[in-house]
């Protein structure tokens, strides 16, 4: 028996190895078969080499649980006394910092380096033990002893056959790796695309009213996963089959690109565009890195642009520079390369469909959408690609491209300033009759309620030239795409007083909400009253619930427009009446408005121009007087007019119609709305 010392104290290697190395300490499992792996995939490159020219037999790695321990099996090329001292004992003659420091530069180098993966079952076990022989003809087989101290043994064994046991006596901190299902499901998460069988245990079967045990080992992993196979020999069924494998609750996917390079990096594996209900399924790391089938990660930033994180499926290169544990990436150019080629073909995937089957891209938008709008908002190349094919729908579910719905409506949708109006809604339903009134003029309108579309307005209207971009409810309509200077209502000063009296004194209080109220001339055939809200302000706050930094906007309250329809008849009606019924009342509050605005306007001539230490005491105290009066008798005039509104039911239904066409009347308003409709008629 030989014995000896690995060359560190436990203070170094161990802790460095669990603390630094590896984060989780499940991956213990995934280094120890990937290494019995790498053994195995060595024997069959000396056999097909002529250089090993023994039976090759069954090549299944074999994990398996006693009562205190896991203990992996290989047939690959097993070691000898001497390899054992070089990849085992001198991995940290040095020290481990010294180790480190020698592969900082060179993480590949690492992965898959026996040696290192060998030291991750320190993380959950008390003692190691390694049985082993090699292919070599008459080899001796051994034994490597060690307890996670600095010292060793190394002894001479019988073993029949080449390969290599691994054996680890779980620690006790760590007895959940004894479970069967605990391991059961390591396995499948590392392991199941490995290139060479893995077997834990056996099959089972129902038997008389329980499982038991066949002879047939239980293989967990599939040698030649889809993304080995090249492209021509997989028809559409095949891929997916893949993906219920992967998402076995997901719904069938819309599209996948199949990725297949060689130079000047490799990299293969699929990608596939999920289908989104609503933004809750809205998920990342929902792709799976693999560095020559081994499983790595599913967090793949840096590796993949970051709007096609949101995408689906698995990725495969050696040539991702992963640190030490595989857990993330190091910087490297490769990097960079490998992200711009997948950018370069989802692109190019996209636009192939589009253009040889424009109807089925057509059907899928409205899922697809979503990626391709946040590659646009977030990568200016997918920009510059993605504007070729992608669409924008109007509320007729009509599709063009941006170069056909430009030509569509240059014609009419072109104000006097020359800018080019896209009008557009987001919920066809709820602004249906805004929608209409644009029809009617014969105005296109797109239809935008994806959840990126708001961003994507302000980035179009960058985008296009001379263009804007304006919401089908943000204004009267003949004021959306303003052919000519607008002309005020033709209304005195009073009776326009009068009339946005009546109808402000009726508005209900709501929550963070404020209204303005004006009055426009709109024809006799308008609608006599509707509610408008402005399209900078609504987008500003929209923006706040999207992007950092925008904060204010949201706290701000939801400004609208009370548009009253000067030429309809019920309006004209309002104000007649309101003329009518509250003149006696307003005659002397009126009267006494004209004296002190007279002696208001006045008083500030008289003071124009002059510092306040040059105006008289007598002469600021008589204008705030002044100003206090006024404000009372404005305050006795609104009183007036809302005391005659409030026993004017038009005025109230008035409002309420507007409010209601807006989704804006809800609780104990819509009810006594309902009761007031039901006495008019």
């Amino acid at each position: 028996m030989q014995k000896g010392n690995i060359g560190v104290t436990t203070e170094n290697i161990f802790p460095i190895i669990k603390k630094f190395l590896y984060s989780d300490h499940e991956i213990f499992l995934r280094e120890l078969v990937s290494n019995a792996v790498d053994a195995t995939q060595k024997l069959k490159t000396l056999a097909s080499k002529g250089e090993f020219k023994g039976e090759m037999g069954d090549l299944t790695i074999k994990v398996s649980l006693g009562k205190d321990t896991i203990t992996i099996s290989d047939r690959g090329i097993g070691l000898t006394a001497e390899e054992i001292d070089k990849y085992i004992n001198q991995i940290a003659f040095s020290g481990a910092n010294d180790f480190l420091e020698k592969y900082k530069d060179d993480a590949n180098a690492i992965i898959g380096h026996f040696g290192l993966g060998f030291y991750s079952a320190f993380m959950v076990a008390k003692k190691v033990e390694i049985i082993t022989k090699s292919h070599q003809e008459g080899a001796q087989a051994v034994k490597w002893t060690c307890d996670g101290s600095p010292e060793f043994t190394i002894e001479n064994v019988e073993k029949e056959d080449r390969g290599s046991d691994i054996i680890l006596y779980i620690d006790d901190d760590c007895k959940e790796f004894l479970e069967e299902a605990r391991i059961s499901s390591l396995l499948t998460k590392y392991c199941r695309f490995l290139p060479i069988p893995v077997a834990f245990g056996k099959k089972k079967e129902w038997k008389d009213g329980k499982q038991v045990e066949t002879n047939e080992d239980n293989v967990i992993n599939e040698t030649y996963p889809l993304w080995t196979r090249k492209p021509v020999e997989l028809k559409d069924e095949d891929y997916k089959k893949f993906y219920r494998e992967l998402y076995p609750m997901a719904d069938e996917p819309l599209f996948w690109i199949h990725l297949n390079v060689d130079y000047p990096f490799n990299l293969t594996g699929i990608l596939y565009f999920p289908k989104v209900k609503s933004n809750i399924e809205l998920q990342k790391n929902k792709i799976q890195l693999y560095c020559n089938q081994v499983y790595v990660t599913d967090s793949v930033e840096g590796i993949v642009p970051d709007f096609l994180t949101l995408l689906h499926g698995v990725i495969d290169s050696p040539d991702i520079p992963l640190n030490v544990s595989r857990s993330y990436l190091q910087s490297d150019s490769n990097v960079k390369k490998i992200s711009t080629y997948i950018s370069k073909k989802v692109s190019d995937r996209l636009q192939a469909i589009f253009k040889n089957d424009r109807k089925e891209f057509e059907e899928k938008w409205d899922d697809l959408k979503i990626f391709i709008n946040y590659g646009m908002l977030t990568q200016e190349d997918f920009y510059e690609k993605a504007n070729k094919f992608a669409l924008l729908k109007d509320t007729d579910d009509k599709y063009y491209t941006y170069e056909e719905y430009q030509s569509l409506i240059k014609d009419n949708q072109t104000d006097k300033d020359g800018n080019l109006i896209y009008l557009y809604a987001t919920h066809a339903d709820e602004q249906y009759s805004y929608i209409d009134a644009a029809k009617c003029k014969g105005y296109n309108v797109l239809l935008m309620d994806g959840q990126l579309d708001v961003a994507m307005v302000s980035m179009l209207e960058q985008k296009f030239e001379k263009s804007r971009f304006t919401r089908v409810d943000s204004d009267v309509i003949d004021r959306l795409i303003a052919k000519e200077e607008h002309k005020d209502a033709n209304l005195e000063a009073g009776q326009r007083d009068i009339l946005s009296s009546v109808f402000r004194s009726q508005l209900p209080q709501m929550k963070k909400v404020e209204f303005n109220v004006e009055a426009q001339s709109l024809g006799e055939t308008g609608t006599p009253i509707m509610i408008t809200q402005s399209e900078y302000m609504r987008r500003m706050k929209e923006m706040a619930n999207i992007q950092a930094g925008m904060s204010f906007y949201g706290e701000m309250p939801d400004m609208f427009n009370l548009v009253l329809n000067v030429d309809h008849k019920l309006v004209k009606q309002v104000l007649n009446d309101a003329d009518n019924s509250c003149k006696a009342a307003l005659e002397p509050i009126e009267a006494e408005m004209t004296s002190l605005n007279k002696r208001h306007d006045e008083l500030h001539k008289a003071q124009e121009g002059k510092k306040a230490d040059e105006i008289p005491q007598a002469e600021k105290d008589e204008l705030s007087d002044v100003e206090k009066k006024l404000a009372d008798e404005k305050t006795k005039k609104e009183a007036v007019l809302g005391k005659y509104a409030g026993g004017n039911k038009v005025i109230r239904q008035l409002i309420d119609l507007a409010l209601l066409q807006n989704n804006m009347l809800k609780g104990e308003a819509l009810t006594n709305f309902v009761k007031r409709s039901i006495e008019l008629i």
